[in-house]
């Protein structure tokens, strides 16, 4: 009997605790991300989401690198936002040199600051916005790495290391005061949300990349975004007045107002200082390109109409007249400007008046 009532409970109790062990094994949360990782990725564009591959590559739309899908958290794994200013998140970034900094410590803290994004392989944008930023460090002088300090954050990390930063700075003969920067893909999309320069893709921009440039002054908190593109000594203008140097007293902008003529700006010419100026003279000698003075007279229009209209295409196709430009200038690419072929026509045109000017004034210099 008492034999009995030992199998009994001993049959009992295997039937309460075998259960709960098969239940908490199948309780067990199941890891669907390892079993996604298992399958094939699926990678999309970063400025281009429903530009979507099963194998890695490169963005029909922009050249961007496409990059594998993946669940990231919303915050930086490197370090959260600061204490001292819950507007700027304090990540470990690289600057162009190597050197590790942390974005609120040690580059916006009590400065005043120009920030953009970009990427070296960008075929839009990216080149005359940091051309036209050259031109507003010439205007500001002896102040660059002193009073204000620029500061161009990579959207394609995996690519711009910190080399590939340093020799895109050197084409464009980047000066004292501005920094490139890279880091964890992460930290740069949060950087780039918490300061307002990430936007909606726009399926009517083939690059994606708004040319966007955030000036601000930690100390006294003004911020305001501008168009990189915009004219350089107006920019130069709006980064003084965050330096402290203010707008003019207003009799000053009265006196200057009533002497003040109605301009006559020539189409071609508005185009030629948008879109080329920063890059090129016409007779005054190689800048980051070519020096454009007889351009009309020496290279077919057709091939010009090309080389304006899509560079890139003309690199591609291995032109041997793009190509050896592109090797000589130090593969600075040229990039889209996005001109209807009227706009593209009347650029040439004012290319051809220009350096006929010039030849006539220096034929009257030498006649002197």
């Amino acid at each position: 009997m008492k034999r009995k009532n030992a199998q009994l409970l001993l049959l009992v109790t295997l039937t309460i605790s075998v259960p709960p062990l098969i239940i908490s094994q199948l309780a067990a949360p199941v890891s669907f991300a390892s079993f996604a990782q298992q399958q094939d990725p699926e990678y999309s564009c970063p400025m281009h989401p429903e530009v979507k591959s099963k194998k890695a590559g490169s963005c029909a739309k922009c050249g961007m690198t496409l990059k594998p899908k993946s669940a990231e958290p919303d915050s930086a794994s490197s370090g959260g936002e600061n204490s001292a200013s819950s507007r700027f998140p304090n990540v470990e970034l690289l600057t162009q040199d190597g050197k590790k900094v942390r974005f609120y410590d040690d580059l916006i803290k009590g400065k005043v600051v120009a920030i953009e994004l970009m990427y070296t392989t960008c075929k839009y944008n990216c080149p005359l916005e940091t051309a036209r930023l050259v031109q507003v460090q010439k205007l500001l002088g002896d102040r660059m790495g002193k009073e204000v300090f620029f500061y161009s954050i990579t959207i394609e990390p995996e690519i711009d290391t910190p080399k590939v930063l340093k020799a895109y700075a050197e084409k464009y003969r980047i000066g004292p005061g501005w920094t490139f920067l890279t880091g964890k893909e992460a930290d740069i999309k949060l950087l780039s949300r918490k300061l307002g320069l990430d936007f909606l893709p726009n399926p009517n921009d083939p690059d994606g990349h708004t040319p966007s440039l955030l000036i601000g002054n930690d100390a006294t908190g003004l911020w305001a975004r501008n168009a990189a593109l915009d004219n350089p000594k107006f920019l130069a203008l709006k980064i003084e007045q965050m330096i402290g140097y203010g707008a003019r007293p207003a009799n000053t902008v009265a006196a200057n107002e009533a002497k003040a003529v109605k301009l006559n700006i020539d189409k071609g010419q508005y185009l030629y200082a948008t879109r080329c100026a920063a890059c090129h003279t016409i007779g005054n000698g190689d800048k980051v390109g070519p020096d454009l003075l007889g351009v009309t007279n020496v290279r077919d229009i057709k091939w010009l109409r090309r080389i304006i209209m899509e560079p890139d295409k003309l690199i591609e196709e291995k032109d041997p007249l793009a190509t050896s430009l592109f090797i000589k200038y130090k593969q600075i690419r040229m990039p889209r400007l996005g001109l209807p072929e009227a706009d593209v026509n009347t650029l040439i045109e004012y290319m051809r008046t220009q350096s006929a000017r010039v030849a006539n004034r220096e034929k009257v210099g030498t006649q002197n």
